[in-house]
């Protein structure tokens, strides 16, 4: 018997493979979760292609390419940051296609201001990393400062001492690997600036539907994040009346931060589904 299929999408300038193990992580603690994850256009092995200029377009892509790989609905869709606002976007235009979504660490209008769906403090940051070639060392290291919580105990990224050590932390090699591997996935499939900024305008422009879209929702947001206010994510959940789970001390890139927290939570979420949609028909 085939198991649920779960899409995989990342954020701004992200590609399928800055997931990491956390597939396979989720997949051992999903039952039966088929897994595949996607690049948006602009990104990874589409990097040669024009990043959308609108949101709506972007989801359009991932039905076209799923229907190329032959891949059938329903789907659960699994998102973070921008390719949170995807699912949604999606979500709400085809939602007989969905089984459910999880949306991590997003933010999007009207529900939030500005300044808290991009903390302005890294705005600096952001612009100079525009500006910095695509593969640099220093570059991807200041994605995994901007992004990431782990308490780093390497060398080439200082140590964050003011956050709650973690009960499970990778290993120093671990995240040299990390340092290692992203600067030569860029190199090898770069990001232009121009597809950078086309997906911050389309981030930028989209609003969300004022009523919840017809699709089961589970949010999940870091109290920590630093880049992304987390009053976002709790407010869009009280908006749309969603469950919200919080972690602690994770960063912005909480697949990455806490793999085994994230696929826990998605697990307690499925087996709550059948009371929760119960509940519903019921008020």
């Amino acid at each position: 018997m085939t198991g649920p299929t779960w899409i995989l999408l990342r954020g701004l300038t992200r590609e399928r493979r800055h997931w990491g193990s956390f597939a396979q992580t989720f997949a051992d603690v999903v039952p039966a979760a088929r897994v595949i994850a996607l690049d948006l256009p602009g990104n990874g092995a589409l990097f040669r292609q024009a990043s959308p200029l609108n949101v709506a377009d972007m989801a359009r892509h991932c039905r076209r390419e799923l229907q190329r790989l032959d891949v059938a609905p329903p789907y659960h869709l699994l998102a973070m940051s921008l390719g949170a606002v995807v699912a949604t976007a999606w979500a709400a235009r085809h939602p007989q296609e969905l089984a459910g979504a999880v949306l991590i660490n997003t933010s999007m209008r009207p529900f939030s201001p500005p300044q808290q769906r991009l903390r302005p403090r890294n705005l600096g940051p952001l612009l100079r990393l525009l500006l910095a070639a695509p593969g640099s060392l220093e570059r991807e290291e200041t994605v995994l400062r901007l992004t990431s919580n782990l308490p780093q105990r390497d060398a080439a990224v200082p140590a964050l001492t003011t956050l709650p050590a973690p009960t499970a932390l990778p290993a120093p090699t671990a995240l040299t690997a990390l340092i290692t591997e992203w600067p030569a996935w860029q190199r090898e499939c770069p990001v232009s600036r121009a597809n950078a900024l086309r997906q911050l305008w389309a981030a930028a422009r989209w609003r969300a539907p004022h009523a919840r879209p017809a699709v089961a929702l589970l949010l999940l947001t870091s109290t920590a994040d630093a880049l992304v206010d987390t009053r976002c994510s709790v407010q869009l959940a009280r908006h749309w009346g969603c469950p919200l789970a919080s972690h602690p001390w994770a960063g912005h890139d909480l697949p990455l931060d806490d793999a085994p927290w994230v696929a826990e939570q998605v697990r307690a979420w499925l087996a709550s589904q059948p009371q929760r949609d119960a509940a519903l028909i019921h008020t």
